[in-house]
């Protein structure tokens, strides 16, 4: 049977229209008989609950520095509203989703990425027992990007980075970025249909890829070294984007193992 990861950033889940109809087509998914784990981020809800309380985001090569009062934020954002408005969206599509973090059972073991970051963590270890456990029972794992360790610790983790780990440990065939851009552009600013890794290195090489985008690129390539057999970068809008993608529709960007 087929496993496939999805992620999910956060501006995809912001709207609520949005949040639905890609639960609508997960579950769809999920009913047909494939083993699906979902990770999400949360980002932008992130940002707007610490403005509301006058809390400033500050950032360090694109991560967000999490001090003692940022990680209470990223338990009641990621782990909290964000991972329960979807599970309920999946539940109300008709999947038996379950909200999760890397804390759970020890799911995502990570440590400190870096003293200047506080609580960023980088994942060590992911557990697949339990998305294993969950997805032969025909439930349907939710996984937001919080881990945690032996001792108690708890540390905010880069999305892109959790759903590698995440797909790595659980043999995913397939790992699915659901973005809000159509794929990865070129420098001409068109998508780039295919891409090899040594491709993806030169577009990062070249500051073509840069910021979030750059991110992505290192996850996939992340998850092919790691056994992942084929990586998409997907435009998130698109209608059917998930079926599309899975019959092997050209839509977004795929990236596969390097000659």
């Amino acid at each position: 049977m087929s496993r496939v990861l999805i992620k999910l950033g956060g501006t995809l889940l912001d709207d609520a229209a949005s949040r639905q109809r890609l639960a609508g087509e997960i579950a769809a998914v999920a009913a047909s008989g494939v083993e699906l784990v979902v990770v999400h981020g949360g980002g932008k809800q992130m940002t707007r609950y610490l403005t509301e309380r006058g809390i400033e985001s500050r950032f360090v090569n694109g991560l967000r520095v999490t001090t003692p009062e940022t990680v209470d934020a990223v338990l009641k954002v990621f782990a909290g509203s964000v991972n329960h408005d979807l599970v309920a969206s999946l539940n109300r599509a008709g999947a038996l989703a379950v909200g999760l973090t890397g804390i759970d059972a020890l799911l995502a073991e990570a440590e400190q990425l870096d003293p200047a970051l506080g609580a960023v963590g980088r994942v060590t270890r992911c557990n697949a027992g339990l998305l294993e456990l969950l997805t032969a029972n025909r439930y349907l794992p939710v996984v937001a990007c919080v881990a945690g360790d032996r001792a108690g610790n708890i540390y905010n983790v880069n999305a892109d980075q959790m759903a590698v780990a995440c797909a790595a440990a659980f043999h995913a065939r397939h790992l699915i970025f659901l973005t809000d851009v159509p794929g990865v552009m070129d420098e001409s600013k068109q998508v780039r249909p295919v891409l090899t890794g040594a491709e993806s290195r030169a577009l990062i090489a070249n500051g073509v890829a840069t910021g979030g985008m750059q991110a992505k690129l290192n996850a996939a390539l992340a998850a092919l070294d790691a056994g992942v057999a084929e990586v998409r970068i997907a435009p998130g809008a698109a209608g059917s984007v998930l079926t599309r993608v899975l019959e092997g529709e050209a839509l977004g960007t795929r990236l596969g193992p390097t000659p």
